[in-house]
């Protein structure tokens, strides 16, 4: 989708007449993720690589590691933020233990919708911005996962059906929930998740249907309940001092570019949230919106964790709240 709007006379004539294809960088950026070729984040992050080098004129290359391959995802962050790679895509959330604010996209219940979830993330976005620079980083896009929901080995009616089972996380959020609900956290980064759950590691996980899709989670879960919980955000980071070095004119093609990849990405992730679940569905697994009780327990929880992180995240998430509720 990107190239194509690139590609058109007028997106190319945009960029030549005002520089940006003339950009003689003579570059190639490794870039690690820690998603599979087949999700459909790898393919905005290929589409977007592949813009930027019709742009440049081939003169900047970004290369695409897909599924940890060139760094595990929970090293993606301190690689782009040491200068080990110049960018990298990683989910946010998972580094709340270092920031509160980093966690705002997984506060359960607070923007439960894709444009919830818009508005959340513009309202984070200056906070978010003056930590990550700090951090010698700067974010260039990011990308919603659909709505999170339980996957189980065990049919779920309340909360209680939750005391003992072992559910794996990505964020320390998923954590702390499954410790709220009972159960017994597990941080297991994506790459590892179908190994984790077929040898009894865990026996439940916190997802969307993206999850189910890419890891064929039918094959070792039955039930999958839509409790559309967050939406967990994947962004795109550059080492700052890198970005500070390049000259604007090639700045402004990356953010212009990368706001199409957003915008594309977002699209997608629509598009594809309940086209998920039908094939969950037609591979056996049960899918619903579970129980009053599930849900009910599960919202009582949600309004424990937000107080929380709004104790942690102090005057700084307080702000984002603030803008968040100004916009809704």
């Amino acid at each position: 989708m990107i190239l194509e709007r690139l590609r058109s006379g007028v997106t190319v004539a945009t960029f030549v007449a005002t520089g940006f294809a003339t950009s003689a960088l003579a570059e190639k950026w490794d870039m690690p993720t820690a998603y599979p070729d087949n999700s459909y984040m790898t393919e905005n992050l290929r589409d977007w690589a592949d813009a930027i080098g019709v742009a440049t004129g081939g003169e900047l290359e970004i290369v695409i590691h897909s599924g940890g391959s060139l760094f595990p995802g929970n090293e993606i962050k301190r690689a782009v933020q040491t200068g080990q790679v110049v960018l990298g895509e990683r989910i946010i959330s998972a580094h709340e233990n270092e920031n509160a604010v980093f966690g705002v996209d997984s506060v359960p219940f607070l923007a439960p919708s894709f444009d919830e979830s818009v508005k959340l993330w513009k309202a984070a976005t200056p906070v978010m911005d003056e930590i990550l620079a700090d951090q010698n980083l700067v974010a260039l896009f990011s990308v919603p996962w659909p709505a999170q929901g339980l996957y189980s080995k065990n049919k779920l009616e309340t909360i209680e059906d939750m005391q003992g089972l072992k559910v794996r996380g990505y964020n320390a959020a998923i954590l702390h929930l499954a410790e709220l609900a009972g159960s017994q956290g597990v941080q297991i980064e994506y790459s590892e998740l179908t190994q984790a759950l077929s040898t009894g590691v865990a026996d439940a996980t916190v997802g969307s249907g993206s999850s189910g899709y890419e890891k064929k989670l039918w094959e070792v879960l039955k039930y999958y309940y839509e409790l559309n919980m967050w939406l967990p955000r994947n962004v795109v980071l550059i080492n700052k001092e890198t970005w500070d070095a390049l000259d604007p004119a090639t700045q402004n093609m990356v953010r212009g570019i990368s706001l199409m990849a957003e915008a594309s990405g977002l699209a997608r992730a629509r598009e594809l949230a309940g086209w998920y679940n039908t094939v969950m569905i037609e591979n056996g697994m049960e899918v619903s919106s579970g129980s009053e009780a599930l849900n009910a327990g599960f919202q009582e929880i949600g309004a424990t964790m937000t107080a929380e992180w709004l104790e942690k995240a102090g005057e700084p998430g307080q702000r984002i709240l603030d803008a968040y509720n100004a916009a809704k």
